[in-house]
């Protein structure tokens, strides 16, 4: 459970951190204290979730820095919002962005070496990127959906911009899930020499299709009918979507850490 919980929490957070790039300045200052804050967090929590060796010896192993600095980029981005250095705020969100993306790298190179059911190093990295990808788009469209009631006069091309990001994501974690199982049902073998369609269609695979439905199928779902309802001004419609489809997106995400600490594919 610990693994889990660092690698999602992890994932979330520095999704969060990324996709405040793609919001504009009119969502104003709160916007963006609001969400570094609530990323910052997760990313605390994720540490302190971190597994020790005796539960899990491959992410206890991993290189800590890069998500060390990702934090402390992003805390004193937080700490700095509506109160002076400006210049200096893209640096520490690019900080974070970078730091972040190195840490889920070595994330990704850790749990795919030396074990013979991952696919790839290179697959288990661009899952690892596109989750981020999806939960960050996700959560920050859902909570900038929110904003139009703080700030009624914002313009909805904000929440277009940032849902068509998401409809994207979603898009590219379909993708990727799709070549891992592709590979996962030609090479992927259990310790005792079954393949992965054994596991697919037992009873331990009902996370698998759990996954598959909550994760990709009904955010494609979700996200198209919330770009439908934000093309209309319709901006209370596409938050209420929102929250249905940021938690779908969560489960997914979460079963999908659970299926590689126990699989080691990167669903």
């Amino acid at each position: 459970m610990a693994s889990v919980l660092f690698l999602f929490l992890t994932h979330l957070g520095i999704g969060i951190a990324a996709s405040l790039v793609l919001v504009g300045k009119d969502a104003g200052a709160k916007f963006f204290r609001f969400n570094a804050g609530l990323a910052a967090t997760l990313l605390l929590i994720a540490l302190a979730f971190r597994p020790e060796s005796d539960a899990d010896p491959v992410l206890a192993s991993v290189n800590r820095v890069p998500l060390l600095v990702a934090t402390a980029a992003l805390l004193v981005y937080w700490a700095s919002i509506g109160r002076g250095l400006a210049a200096l705020r893209p640096v520490l969100l690019w900080t974070t962005i970078g730091g972040g993306v190195v840490a889920m790298v070595i994330q990704g190179l850790a749990l795919s070496a030396g074990g013979p059911a991952a696919p790839s190093p290179l697959l288990t990295v661009a899952s690892f990127l596109a989750s981020a990808a999806l939960l960050g788009g996700a959560c920050t469209a859902m909570i900038l959906g929110h904003w139009y009631l703080v700030l009624p006069s914002m313009d909805v091309k904000l929440l277009q911009w940032v849902v068509k990001f998401h409809i994207g994501s979603v898009a590219l974690r379909t993708l990727v899930v799709a070549v891992v199982l592709w590979v996962a049902f030609t090479t992927w073998q259990a310790p005792s020499g079954a393949g992965y369609e054994r596991y697919a269609f037992s009873v331990d695979g009902v996370f698998l299709w759990q996954r598959l439905l909550f994760g990709l199928a009904s955010p494609a779902l979700l996200s198209y009918l919330t770009w439908e309802t934000a093309k209309i001004r319709s901006t209370q419609s596409a938050t209420g979507i929102l929250y249905v489809d940021f938690f779908t997106v969560v489960v997914g995400e979460v079963l999908a850490k659970y299926l590689l600490v126990v699989t080691r594919v990167p669903l």
